[in-house]
């Protein structure tokens, strides 16, 4: 065991890569729960965005545009999900998790004559002055710049939601549908919104792992990350800062695991391997009884004509 070879620099700047798709596709989740929607079908379409994007920035040669791609994909992947809760009032629990199984199952379909194949390069955005400073530098200021998108994302959710008026109705909806709907609010219309926003977030943050983290297509490769973000979203009790910060430290457990099993600590692997998922679910089991900041209406179906 030599704990000496993990080096705190790249530690850090492998814990912000990791935690990028985690944070994506968990503000995503996050702000379709505030509009009273319970979506299980991140892990699918994480995974379809991350088809998409690979698929987009090989063949047209830029990153950029396999991003976008990426977004649109989760985007129209998540219209399956508005077509069976919103329209035909289906399940949501049990659309998310055919949600996830179909986008897994087309996803391999999708992605089989992409295998092997390395994707172009995102050049790393250097912050001015503040990439430069000895030893973090590199560390925190020195990354692409989808990373600093996601952050930045995070931060005008915050404040949307705390002092913006369209913040406020998302919430209402969420905490109350029938109230927002009498109140003359398009409930249906902002929860569809919400619902495309978290495919999008969520295809972004597959694509992420496609292209910068990987960066290769293989079948599967989301492997439980849209889970980790659904437990994030509770994790955090809903709230965008917190959200970052969760990102951060499973994000940071992730890559800790590795480095431990590079470094040869004495403990085997899969147990190393397992970690995330292990604590992912203890923070479950830990805050189930607490739902404080869950908004009322979460899970629950809306018809106009009730």
């Amino acid at each position: 065991m030599d704990l000496s070879a993990i080096n705190p620099a790249l530690l850090i700047a492998s814990l912000m890569v990791a935690a990028t798709p985690i944070l994506f596709a968990a503000i995503g989740e996050l702000i379709a729960e505030k509009a009273g929607v319970l979506n299980l079908g991140v892990e699918g379409m994480m995974i379809i965005g991350a088809v998409a994007g690979f698929a987009v920035a090989v063949e047209s040669g830029s990153p950029l545009l396999g991003f976008a791609a990426a977004a649109a994909a989760g985007a129209a992947f998540s219209m399956l999900f508005v077509i069976m809760t919103q329209l035909a009032l289906a399940n949501q629990v049990a659309s998310g998790l055919a949600l996830t199984l179909f986008g897994l199952g087309l996803s391999a379909l999708l992605g089989q004559s992409y295998v092997g194949i390395k994707p172009p390069k995102l050049d790393t955005f250097d912050i001015p002055i503040l990439s430069e400073i000895p030893g973090i530098g590199p560390a925190l200021f020195s990354h692409d710049i989808v990373l600093y998108f996601g952050i930045a994302l995070t931060f005008v959710i915050w404040s949307g939601l705390k002092y913006s008026r369209a913040g406020l109705v998302l919430r209402a909806v969420g905490e109350n549908h029938d109230a927002a709907h009498a109140l003359g609010y398009k409930v249906m219309r902002i929860r569809i919104l919400a619902i495309l926003f978290g495919g999008a977030c969520a295809g972004l943050g597959g694509a992420y792992i496609s292209l910068i983290r990987v960066p290769q297509w293989t079948q599967g490769m989301t492997a439980g990350i849209g889970w980790i973000a659904l437990a994030l979203v509770v994790f955090s009790s809903w709230k965008p800062l917190r959200t970052l910060l969760g990102a951060y430290l499973f994000g940071g457990i992730t890559v800790l695991q590795l480095n431990f099993q590079a470094a040869g600590v004495a403990i085997p692997v899969e147990y190393l391997a397992m970690s995330p998922y292990l604590i992912t679910i203890l923070v479950l089991v830990i805050l189930s009884a607490d739902k404080s900041g869950a908004p009322a209406a979460l899970g629950r179906n809306f018809h106009a004509s009730r």
